[in-house]
């Protein structure tokens, strides 16, 4: 009898893919497994946790909020500092119903379909520019579209609707690197070490007084001189300065990197899948599904935690209260009980009930906004551009949070 659950913790894993054969055997053997948290590149042991790793106990586990808490320990795998605890529970992303529905709703009269549909001309726009210069300037007919296109389209888009100004932009894509590419020694800075000479964290507030005064400085502009984004409608709501500063922080990570990572990551998909691709650009398949497809295969968010709030089982598992549950989004997504050939880009599936965006209260408010920005750049990709075939290795980020892509060397040009 197999007793053996791989391990999926290890950020070191993603560098080569999504471990997907991991995954699966955790599905069919283990579906709520249980992870050791040893020390990795010097961030320090923990205390280990539950792998969920099946569609329908990751979806039972993002519903439950009053089994499965975002609050009680935040929701990155590591453990946070307990001095940073407090903070941390004050962002929407960190908080439990009924407080999280406050903050979501105070969000969403800002965050609206209308004020995210006026700016698709803007983002087809910028996707038509940054393609025709990538396929027009390069001497080899190859590019790295990460640094060349898909890091400035979502990086721009995203400034474009908070309404922060040309000048800035840059502080933001410094910001997303250093918060989220902290666990890879290549795409993050060094980390700053604490007085017992481990890293501090970089969602702790000690490293993001830089990213808060900005914002608070941001929305006071915004309230003198109001315009038609995201940051006037914020500096309007109602919401204190520690609020206000942690929706900055939210939109400008997960704003950002969603589609930084997801853009990438459906062209390698299509790249991977030639036939798939012909069917796209002949238009044959529906771009708004091809899309979900796309995040599906190439989730932007590989897993989320949460703590046990009570004593619970899952999946015929025994959890404690206290214990950390960690729910995999990219083991979902290809469940076989789920997803018919899971493995294979079907740019007409339907239903496809991936979870790229989560479930429950904390489904991602950006959705609309990340879907509309994927549909156009697919689109404008199949306009502009030869098939999407690779020009060399695609390196990914060491994460075991963000499915990144760091480098995408592609054909954009015959030659």
């Amino acid at each position: 009898m197999d007793t053996a659950a791989p391990d999926v913790f290890d950020p070191r894993l993603y560098l080569d893919g999504i471990p997907h054969d991991r995954y699966r055997h955790l599905r069919d053997r283990h579906p709520v497994a249980w992870q050791p948290e040893p020390e990795v590149l010097g961030w320090p042991a923990g205390p280990g946790f539950w792998a969920v790793t099946r569609h329908a106990d990751v979806v039972h586990v993002l519903r439950d909020h009053r089994t499965y808490s975002s609050h009680l320990g935040a929701t990155q795998i590591r453990d946070p500092a307990p001095a940073d605890l407090p903070f941390l529970r004050r962002t929407m992303l960190n908080q439990d119903p009924p407080d999280h529905g406050r903050l979501r709703r105070l969000a969403a009269r800002a965050f609206t379909p209308a004020r995210v549909d006026a700016f698709a001309a803007r983002v087809r726009d910028r996707a038509r520019t940054l393609l025709t210069a990538a396929r027009d300037v390069t001497e080899d007919g190859t590019a790295d579209v990460v640094r060349t296109v898909t890091d400035e389209y979502a990086l721009l888009n995203l400034t474009d609707l908070l309404g922060v100004p040309a000048a800035d932009r840059g502080l933001l894509l410094d910001w997303t690197v250093r918060i989220i590419g902290y666990q890879d020694p290549e795409d993050a800075p060094p980390p700053v070490l604490g007085p017992d000479g481990r890293p501090v964290n970089p969602r702790s507030p000690a490293l993001l007084g830089e990213m808060f005064g900005y914002a608070r400085e941001l929305a006071a502009y915004k309230r003198a001189h109001p315009a038609d984004d995201l940051m006037t409608a914020l500096a309007h709501a109602g919401l204190d300065d520690a609020e206000l500063e942690l929706f900055f922080f939210l939109l400008t990570v997960a704003g950002n990197d969603t589609v930084r990572s997801a853009a990438p990551g459906g062209l390698l998909a299509l790249a991977g899948a030639p036939d798939a691709y012909r069917r796209f650009a002949a238009g044959e398949a529906d771009p708004a599904r091809a899309v979900d497809e796309l995040l599906r295969v190439h989730p932007p968010v590989l897993s989320f935690r949460r703590t046990a709030a009570q004593d619970t089982v899952l999946a015929g598992q025994r959890i404690r209260t206290g214990d950390k549950v960690v729910v995999f989004h990219a083991s979902a997504n290809h469940d076989e009980r789920v997803f018919a050939d899971p493995h294979r880009l079907d740019l007409d599936r339907a239903p496809n009930p991936h979870v790229s965006f989560g479930d429950g209260p904390h489904v991602c408010l950006g959705a609309h906004f990340a879907r509309l920005q994927l549909r156009v750049f697919h689109e404008e990709w199949r306009a502009l551009m030869p098939p999407p075939e690779l020009a060399g290795p695609p390196r990914r980020l060491v994460s075991n949070f963000i499915n990144g892509l760091t480098r995408l060397p592609v054909r954009v040009r015959q030659v």
